[in-house]
């Protein structure tokens, strides 16, 4: 089938750029203008027709890009026409009539790609990230990984592995014949190599993933202390109701801001006490399950409980900063316990010290989103199958210590496996849905 879709934003806007992709390209070409293809890649005027009445659509730009040399592989082509819904409709009309053409579904162009050896899967997931990308340091990971130093570094491990791998198989193909003292201290020590380098890419504090999804700030504390107070703060805008009435928040209210230029998805929680009834009970368990899945946590008290006792202290740790609120109160004496924990003393009612607050979170944000790395983790599934890659070298050489060549021979097909999963050098059927299904359609 030929897929065609609108791969600009939809809405009114000056331009909008509507795709084809597939073999019925040059004919729908044919069909809308009533001349033939204008030359690959030359941008070149043509008047837009209705391919039913020959009445005028639109005038706009045509380019024709022949596969294989093409962004999908296929013969594809772009209407760059004026941004109208009306124009942007009749067109896909038209388009529709002709035989073999339907609408593309989310990512299929980039599946195309992919499928037609364009690119890799990394690479396919660094042009979503791009495209859904909102602060600075989003676009420049993304585009880090469009660069393929992650696609280099995994596929280099993964050609190593098969060498190995070749050693052990002729092993087991010729068993009277003995492998070669050198060679099996070469299949030793890559192998330990391998396990080195992708036990260093585990060991990266999660940076890539929270580039990509938002560094995760929980806001927790006693009710009455200020929280949903801080998150409009800090949003600059309404985004929790305020209230004097106790536990008016009862559910986990979310905001994404930029800081900085670095992602941020600030949570405001239930106020933590003895429930009074199970709907509570059901937000305070909620707001304790969010403040130990966040990366930063701010405790927010107010002077007269300032023993925090219980499970709020057990949320404080190296990743907390207790936040006194109301100090325009009352006069504060602080005990040498929490002189010792990171703390500000604040009024957001008043306006005093947030901005000493917002440094601290600030400073927290830049040491967690420091990478010296080319190589990063961005999604849950690459660190799966890194782990299992691991454990499988893991596997094999012990097993391979234990000259059990042909049990050793299989851990390793397993570990070459999933590193080639996440470039997507083996059958990965299972998995091309859920990452394309992502995409926006016409991308």
């Amino acid at each position: 089938m030929t897929i065609y879709a609108l791969s600009s934003g939809p809405g009114i806007s000056g331009v909008s750029i509507i795709r084809i992709s597939g073999k019925e390209t040059q004919n729908v070409i044919k069909s809308l203008t009533g001349l033939e293809v204008p030359p690959p890649r030359v941008a070149t005027l043509r008047k837009i027709n209705n391919i039913n009445t020959s009445e005028l659509i639109d005038e706009g730009i045509v380019l024709w890009f022949p596969g294989p040399k093409s962004y999908t592989g296929e013969d594809m082509a772009e209407f760059h026409v004026h941004g109208s819904r009306a124009v942007i409709k009749a067109i896909h009309n038209s388009i529709s009539q002709i035989k073999n053409c339907r609408i593309a579904e989310p990512g299929e162009f980039t599946r195309l790609a992919f499928q037609n050896g364009k690119i890799d899967l990394l690479k396919a997931e660094s042009i979503s990230d791009l495209i859904s990308s909102e602060t600075e340091i989003q676009r420049q990971q993304a585009v880090k990984l469009m660069k393929g130093r992650s696609s280099e570094k995994f596929n280099g491990l993964r050609e190593k592995l098969l060498k190995i791998l070749s050693y052990i198989e002729a092993k087991i193909d010729f068993p009277d014949e003995e492998l070669p003292k050198e060679i099996l201290d070469k299949v030793k020590k890559i192998s330990n190599e391998v396990l080195k380098d992708i036990e260093k890419i585990l060991d990266d504090e999660k940076v890539g993933e929270i580039i990509r999804e938002g560094f995760k700030i929980a806001i927790v504390g006693p009710t009455n202390a200020g929280k949903s107070s801080l998150i409009n703060y800090l949003s600059n805008r309404d985004v929790a109701i305020v209230s004097e009435i106790a536990g008016t928040t009862r559910d986990v209210i979310e905001t994404h801001l930029n800081i900085n230029g670095y992602p941020v998805i600030i949570s405001d929680t239930a106020g933590i006490r003895e429930a009074k009834d199970e709907i509570e009970k059901k937000g305070i368990k909620l707001s304790l399950r969010k403040a130990e899945e966040a990366d930063l946590r701010l405790v927010v008290i107010e002077p007269k409980n300032l023993d925090f006792a219980g499970f709020l202290n057990d949320l404080f740790d190296e990743n907390s900063i207790l936040v006194i609120n109301k100090c325009d109160l009352q006069q504060i004496n602080l005990t040498e316990k929490i002189k010792k924990l990171s703390h500000v003393l604040i009024s957001i009612k008043k306006d005093i010290n947030v901005n000493q607050l917002i440094l601290l979170i600030k400073d927290k944000l830049k040491n967690k989103f420091i990478t010296n790395d080319n190589v990063l983790i961005t999604r849950e599934r690459h660190r799966e199958n890194l782990i299992e890659c691991s454990n499988h070298l893991k596997n094999f050489n012990l097993k391979n210590d234990q000259k059990d060549f042909d049990k050793a021979a299989e851990d390793l097909r397993l570990a070459t496996r999933h590193l080639g999963m996440i470039v997507g050098k083996v059958d990965v059927e299972e998995i091309l849905g859920s990452i394309f299904n992502d995409f926006c359609i016409g991308k």
